[in-house]
This record gives C-alpha cells, sequence and structure tokens, in this order.
C-alpha cells in the first residue's frame, strides 16, 4: 500500500513539473511571437523605461519633498524607495541562489531574443521593481488617477519581458508577487524607519 501511494505521489510531482514546464515555455512561445510593430517598439520602450521610472519616482518625490520642506512628502518618498530597493535585492538574491537559464539559451528554437540579458532568469527584476514601485504607490495615495496607470504600466512591463524573450511566465508572475510583497511589508518596516530618520 505505501509503495501504491508513493508510486502516485511520485508520478503527480513529475507530472505537475513536466505540466508547469510546458505551460511556461508554450506561453512564453505565444507572447514572444506577438510581432506587429507596434507591439515590439511599445514593448521595447516599456521594458527600458523600467529603471528609470523605479528610481526616478522616489529620487523626483524626496527633492519636492526636500524643496517645499514637506515631510510627509519625504516619508512617502523613503517607503516607495526603500520598497523598490528591498525587491532589487530579494530578486538578485533569488537569481543567483537559483540560476535559472535564459529561455533563449535553453530554448533557442522556440524563443527569439529581442535583447540579452547577462544575469539569470528567475524571478524577474524588472517585474518585482516595477510592481514595488506600483504597488507602493497605490498604498500611499490610494485613487483611482494613480492606481490604474500605475497596474497598467506594471503589467506592461512584465509583458513586455516576455515578449522580448528574456523571462519566462514563472519569473514574471514570481517577480510580480515579491514587489507586492516587498511593498506590504515595507510599511511596517518604514514605522521603524521614520523613528529614526525622523525622530517619529
Amino acid at each position: 500500500m505505501k509503495r501504491n501511494v508513493f508510486f502516485v505521489f511520485f508520478v503527480l510531482v513529475v507530472a505537475s513539473n513536466v505540466f508547469a514546464q510546458n505551460w511556461d515555455i508554450n506561453t512564453l512561445h505565444t507572447i514572444n511571437s506577438w510581432d506587429n510593430k507596434f507591439v515590439r517598439n511599445y514593448n521595447k520602450f516599456i521594458s527600458r523605461s523600467e529603471p528609470y521610472v523605479v528610481i526616478g519616482v522616489p529620487v523626483t518625490m524626496a527633492l519636492v519633498g526636500w524643496a517645499k520642506k514637506d515631510k510627509e512628502l519625504l516619508k512617502d518618498a523613503v517607503y516607495v524607495g526603500t520598497s523598490v530597493a528591498g525587491a532589487f535585492v530579494v530578486t538578485y538574491g533569488m537569481k543567483y541562489l537559483i540560476d535559472r537559464e535564459r529561455p533563449y539559451d535553453r530554448f533557442p528554437d522556440r524563443v527569439h531574443p529581442y535583447s540579452y540579458e547577462s544575469s539569470p532568469s528567475f524571478p524577474s527584476s524588472h517585474t518585482s521593481t516595477a510592481f514595488a514601485l506600483a504597488t507602493s504607490l497605490c498604498i500611499k495615495y490610494p485613487k483611482w488617477y494613480v492606481i490604474a496607470p500605475s497596474a497598467v504600466w506594471a503589467c506592461s512591463v512584465g509583458m513586455s519581458r516576455m515578449n522580448e524573450g528574456v523571462h519566462y511566465p514563472s519569473d514574471v508572475l514570481t517577480g510580480a508577487a515579491i514587489g507586492v510583497g516587498c511593498a506590504v511589508v515595507n510599511v511596517y518596516v518604514n514605522r521603524y524607519l521614520n523613528k529614526w530618520l525622523f525622530g517619529e
């Protein structure tokens, strides 16, 4: 009986891994194949915008807060910036711990890369920092005109990384989860950080 249970469990684990891998590469192949001029240019622009936006937004908030002596805006800038930084650190730690091969290296016959990356594939750092930024902005400014563009931009970053052929869907989904998680956890971390920085 125990042997039968073990065998069924083993078959289920193997089957789920095969299915998950097939789903990952099949979905990536489909998204990577979207190849009209608008889609390609949009995804290229969005993908390239990520580092400038995730650094530029909290830095701009901090500069405006400092210039206007707006303590609340400075605190928000610290929260947003540390959410992005946290997501970046967690993601890169996982990248080199797991060391997953890029999809264009693993499946050169199925994935056409439109850019090349030197770091491992899992998880997507572009996606994690984009979602950390979007989530932290939505938490601090829960208005539709902040939530809607932030969500569209962050989701577009994730899609663009797959369209460019540099990430699997599982890389992107995990990156998104890390970004959201870091922004939520950072709400509590920043309570202590604010005491240290602002004496509150």
